[in-house]
């Protein structure tokens, strides 16, 4: 509800729905009866719980990883690897589009930071070529949190192993929603274990909040040793620890939900090409709608609202100068015929603002069924 009327959120990281499900929401209230409000203290002092220690253990295992560490939010959870993993007489190789926990990772670090194109695996080797034998970490997002895309696994993988870097994941938009079972990125590419860190959230996909590092526990040692954030934050409260678990586990039991939200996502991409409207290079559940234009991009976001549909416009700094779009996000629990109608409305508004000059034909809804 939004000024009192109901609208199709197009915005949302609750991708499958999670934050409302009725077990998610029992546990998380059993917890709070049970543990209290909050932790309390720090994980280093009296505030880590058995609690903590079940949803890091079942974290692991789902991604494939030795062990897990509990941080106050993905921010916190990608920030941190990249300072506990990058000395000063580190190189840090970033993606352009990386987004800002592992961007301003790289700052505090105050290791030197290589940022490479975007998704340009040639350019970053050049890179890696120049650095020698100095210390080196590849940090990249799994899927992109802006454009949609999906990072090149493989090729990062490849080049981490010829040039004798640690490579660092963030899954904040890959788990839940792409591989399978919804395990990520990494998974997707079949490469479970070639990842020295992966890095996500618990408030996207699964609903909850906070976030998670999974690696070997040397360098998990090393996260927590040298990431202030993590060492001294209090530790996640107790409900939102319990949360996390019961999605995990049903992510775990019902994986038919990723596929759901993938058959939306790629309906929904479908039926904005048809209309003419240009969706960039995503192929994942979040899909932009490139306008370029600040100002048009926010007067789109404007008019879609009065036409019922939310959509976050996203504008410099966040993108570059004439980069400026909508990010539309399916869920698993949208309807077809939302997503076809809420379209339709983006694409009437771009038509009006002059965005496309394209004659209103609008595509059938059957397209969106078999774009799925």
């Amino acid at each position: 509800m939004v000024g009192g009327a109901e609208v199709v959120q197009l915005c949302s990281g609750n991708y499958l729905g999670l934050a409302d499900h009725p077990r998610v929401r029992q546990a998380a209230a059993e917890a709070a009866e049970r543990y209290g409000a909050g932790a309390g203290a720090s994980p280093a002092g009296a505030g880590r719980m058995e609690l903590h220690g079940r949803l890091e253990r079942a974290l692991a295992d789902f991604i494939g990883a030795e062990a897990a560490l509990l941080a106050g939010s993905g921010y916190i959870a990608g920030s941190a690897a990249v300072t506990g993993l990058a000395g000063r007489e580190a190189i840090v190789f970033s993606d352009e589009r990386n987004g800002p926990g592992l961007a301003d990772g790289c700052r505090i670090s105050r290791a030197e930071t290589f940022v490479y194109r975007h998704c340009d695996a040639d350019h970053l080797a050049r890179g890696l070529a120049q650095a020698g034998d100095r210390p080196k970490l590849i940090v990249t997002e799994g899927v992109f949190a802006i454009d949609g895309d999906v990072a090149p696994i493989a090729q990062l993988v490849e080049l981490a192993r010829g040039h004798r870097s640690l490579l660092c994941v963030d899954e904040g938009d890959g788990l839940g929603a792409i591989g399978p079972a919804g395990r990520g990125a990494v998974a997707e590419a079949g490469l479970d274990g070639e990842v020295d860190v992966i890095v996500g959230t618990l408030g996207k996909a699964l609903g909850s909040y906070g976030g998670y590092a999974c690696a070997r526990e040397e360098l998990l040692e090393l996260i927590a040793g040298a990431a202030r954030p993590v060492a001294f934050s209090t530790a996640l409260p107790p409900a939102a620890v319990a949360a996390a678990l019961a999605s995990l586990g049903l992510l775990s039991s019902q994986p038919g939900a990723v596929e759901h939200l993938r058959r939306n996502a790629a309906g929904l991409r479908q039926v904005l090409l048809e209309h003419g409207l240009d969706t960039g290079p995503s192929r994942s559940q979040i899909v932009p709608v490139i306008v370029g234009d600040a100002r048009r991009t926010a007067t789109l976001s404007d008019r879609a609202l009065e036409g019922g549909v939310l959509a976050q416009a996203i504008q410099p700094p966040a993108v570059p100068e004439g980069g400026s779009l909508l990010r539309l996000t399916a869920m698993a629990n949208h309807r077809g015929d939302e997503l076809y109608a809420a379209a339709g409305v983006i694409a009437a508004a771009a038509r009006e603002l002059g965005i496309l000059d394209s004659p209103a034909q609008p595509p059938a809804i059957e397209d969106l069924e078999r774009a799925a």
